[in-house]
């Protein structure tokens, strides 16, 4: 009986002490918790798997979907006090804290969704990476996630192909002033609104439409108070996943490179969820059975990009100042060199 007492209290000192060593990486985000429904969840579920996998115990990942803990823009506050861990940040969630996040809003600058990836993956989104952590000092940038790819225009309004169609439609944008510029130099009304009254909003017809990737419209079930579609791809605007800097530093050199492998793979998650998502019957092909869809032409599309480019270069001018505009004119350069190795193999 002494023996077998002794061993139990060997087991669970051992226990004990294992348990004591866990390090517990809370992530929290506000998406359905439904890894096919969203990349985010896909993304968190991905890093939650090989990060709790790869660590023999050492590390465990939480995931706090829906919102649990508060709203994103008060996750990413919780990131930098080390309430929790990690945050996929949206471009607005971000902004109160990094302002420069606006020049993620240059218009038109993607001609696919892989060119965007090619961008975040290079010296762009290094760039940006370096100058986020040196502006927030107690955040680690892990990546940039896909939040559902190129954004396209919803309306119940009219037909939109040309840019003389876009005069006079009230669109929902983002609570970010330079998503009103973009919109109202197109001759559009900029009606900024929670994400959360979009719906009612065009139920109601305070508003005629909004802007979002195709997954997002078909997750809201914006379609069934739509119309028309025009896939003007006219914004990207990804996730940037953003950890607690104490608690990176305060991790092994192992661990450190097993964090970036599970972000990686997160970053990817949430790419691929987001492209079968648009292919599949949650996605264009379930919009296409009830709503118009209407792609640009070449010539509408230049046309509207040098009205939405004049637009944006003087309210980052005016907005945010010479470091704004060095991100910028970089973004500029990065994604022209994506976009023509794109179509040409370069």
């Amino acid at each position: 009986m002494k023996k077998v007492l002794i061993a139990a209290t060997a087991i669970a000192l051992i226990t004990t002490q294992v348990f004591a060593e866990t390090k517990v990486i809370r992530f929290a985000h506000d998406s359905n918790a439904d890894i096919y429904d969203n990349p985010n969840h896909a993304c968190a579920t991905v890093f939650q798997g090989i990060v709790n996998s790869g660590s023999n115990g050492e590390l465990a990942v939480e995931i706090y979907p829906g919102g649990q803990l508060g709203t994103i823009t008060e996750a990413v506050q919780m990131v930098r006090d080390g309430v929790v861990e990690v945050t996929n940040a949206s471009t607005g969630a971000l902004a109160p804290y990094y302002p420069r996040i606006d020049v993620l809003n240059l218009p038109f600058a993607f001609a696919s969704n892989g060119s965007a990836d090619t961008v975040f993956n290079g010296p762009f989104g290094h760039a940006l990476k370096k100058d986020i952590e040196e502006n927030l000092n107690e955040v680690v940038v892990l990546g940039y996630p896909d939040t559902g790819g190129l954004f396209v225009i919803s309306n119940s309004k009219q037909e939109i192909a040309t840019l003389d169609d876009m005069s006079g439609i009230r669109l929902r944008t983002m609570t970010l002033p330079s998503h009103q510029a973009i919109m109202n130099s197109l001759g559009m009304e900029a009606y900024p609104l929670s994400f959360s009254e979009v719906y009612s909003g065009l139920q109601t017809g305070v508003i005629d439409g909004q802007m979002n990737p195709i997954p997002i419209i078909v997750s809201a079930n914006l379609d069934e108070v739509q119309k028309y579609v025009t896939l003007t791809n006219h914004l990207y605007s990804p996730f940037t996943m953003l950890f607690n800097k104490a608690f990176y530093e305060g991790l092994t050199d192992a661990q450190k490179d097993l964090i970036h492998t599970a972000a990686q793979s997160c970053e990817n998650a949430a790419r691929g969820i987001s492209r079968i998502i648009e292919a599949s019957e949650r996605g264009l092909a379930s919009l296409a059975g009830e709503l118009t869809i209407t792609a640009l032409s070449a010539e509408d599309r230049q046309q509207m990009r040098e009205v939405t480019g004049n637009a944006f270069d003087v309210y980052i001018a005016e907005t945010h100042g010479d470091e704004a505009k060095a991100l910028v004119d970089l973004l500029k350069v990065e994604s022209a060199k994506a976009n023509v190795a794109r179509f040409f193999g370069e």
